[in-house]
């Protein structure tokens, strides 16, 4: 068994003005509200990272959630909110917010 039940990587690289990028999104901010939900919520075994560039910038801003290897595409606080209660709570991926593989 994992030692976390989820490990979710957000996507924050920063790349240059004029590149698309999860930096240029917000991504950071975004993450830091995710993180505090699920601190707020108190729910244990889910992990929220940073992470450099996962190179799926043009569908950005993403995050990928372990150990389902589900990759999402997020724009605002409403898609983050339905992923944390869909997918990480109630362990169904969230179809319309999913990447192809």
């Amino acid at each position: 068994m994992s030692f976390y039940r989820h490990h979710v990587f957000f996507c924050t690289n920063q790349r240059e003005p004029d590149c698309v990028c999860c930096g240029l999104a917000n991504a950071s901010a975004l993450r830091d509200y995710f993180k505090q939900k699920v601190k707020a919520l108190k729910l244990e075994g889910i992990r929220i990272n940073s992470a450099g560039c996962l190179n799926r910038c043009a569908l950005g801003p993403v995050i990928v959630v372990y150990p389902e290897a589900v990759w999402y595409r997020y724009a605002t606080v409403d898609d983050l909110d339905e992923i944390l209660h869909e997918h990480l709570i109630h362990g169904r991926p969230v179809e319309r917010l999913k990447l192809p593989d």
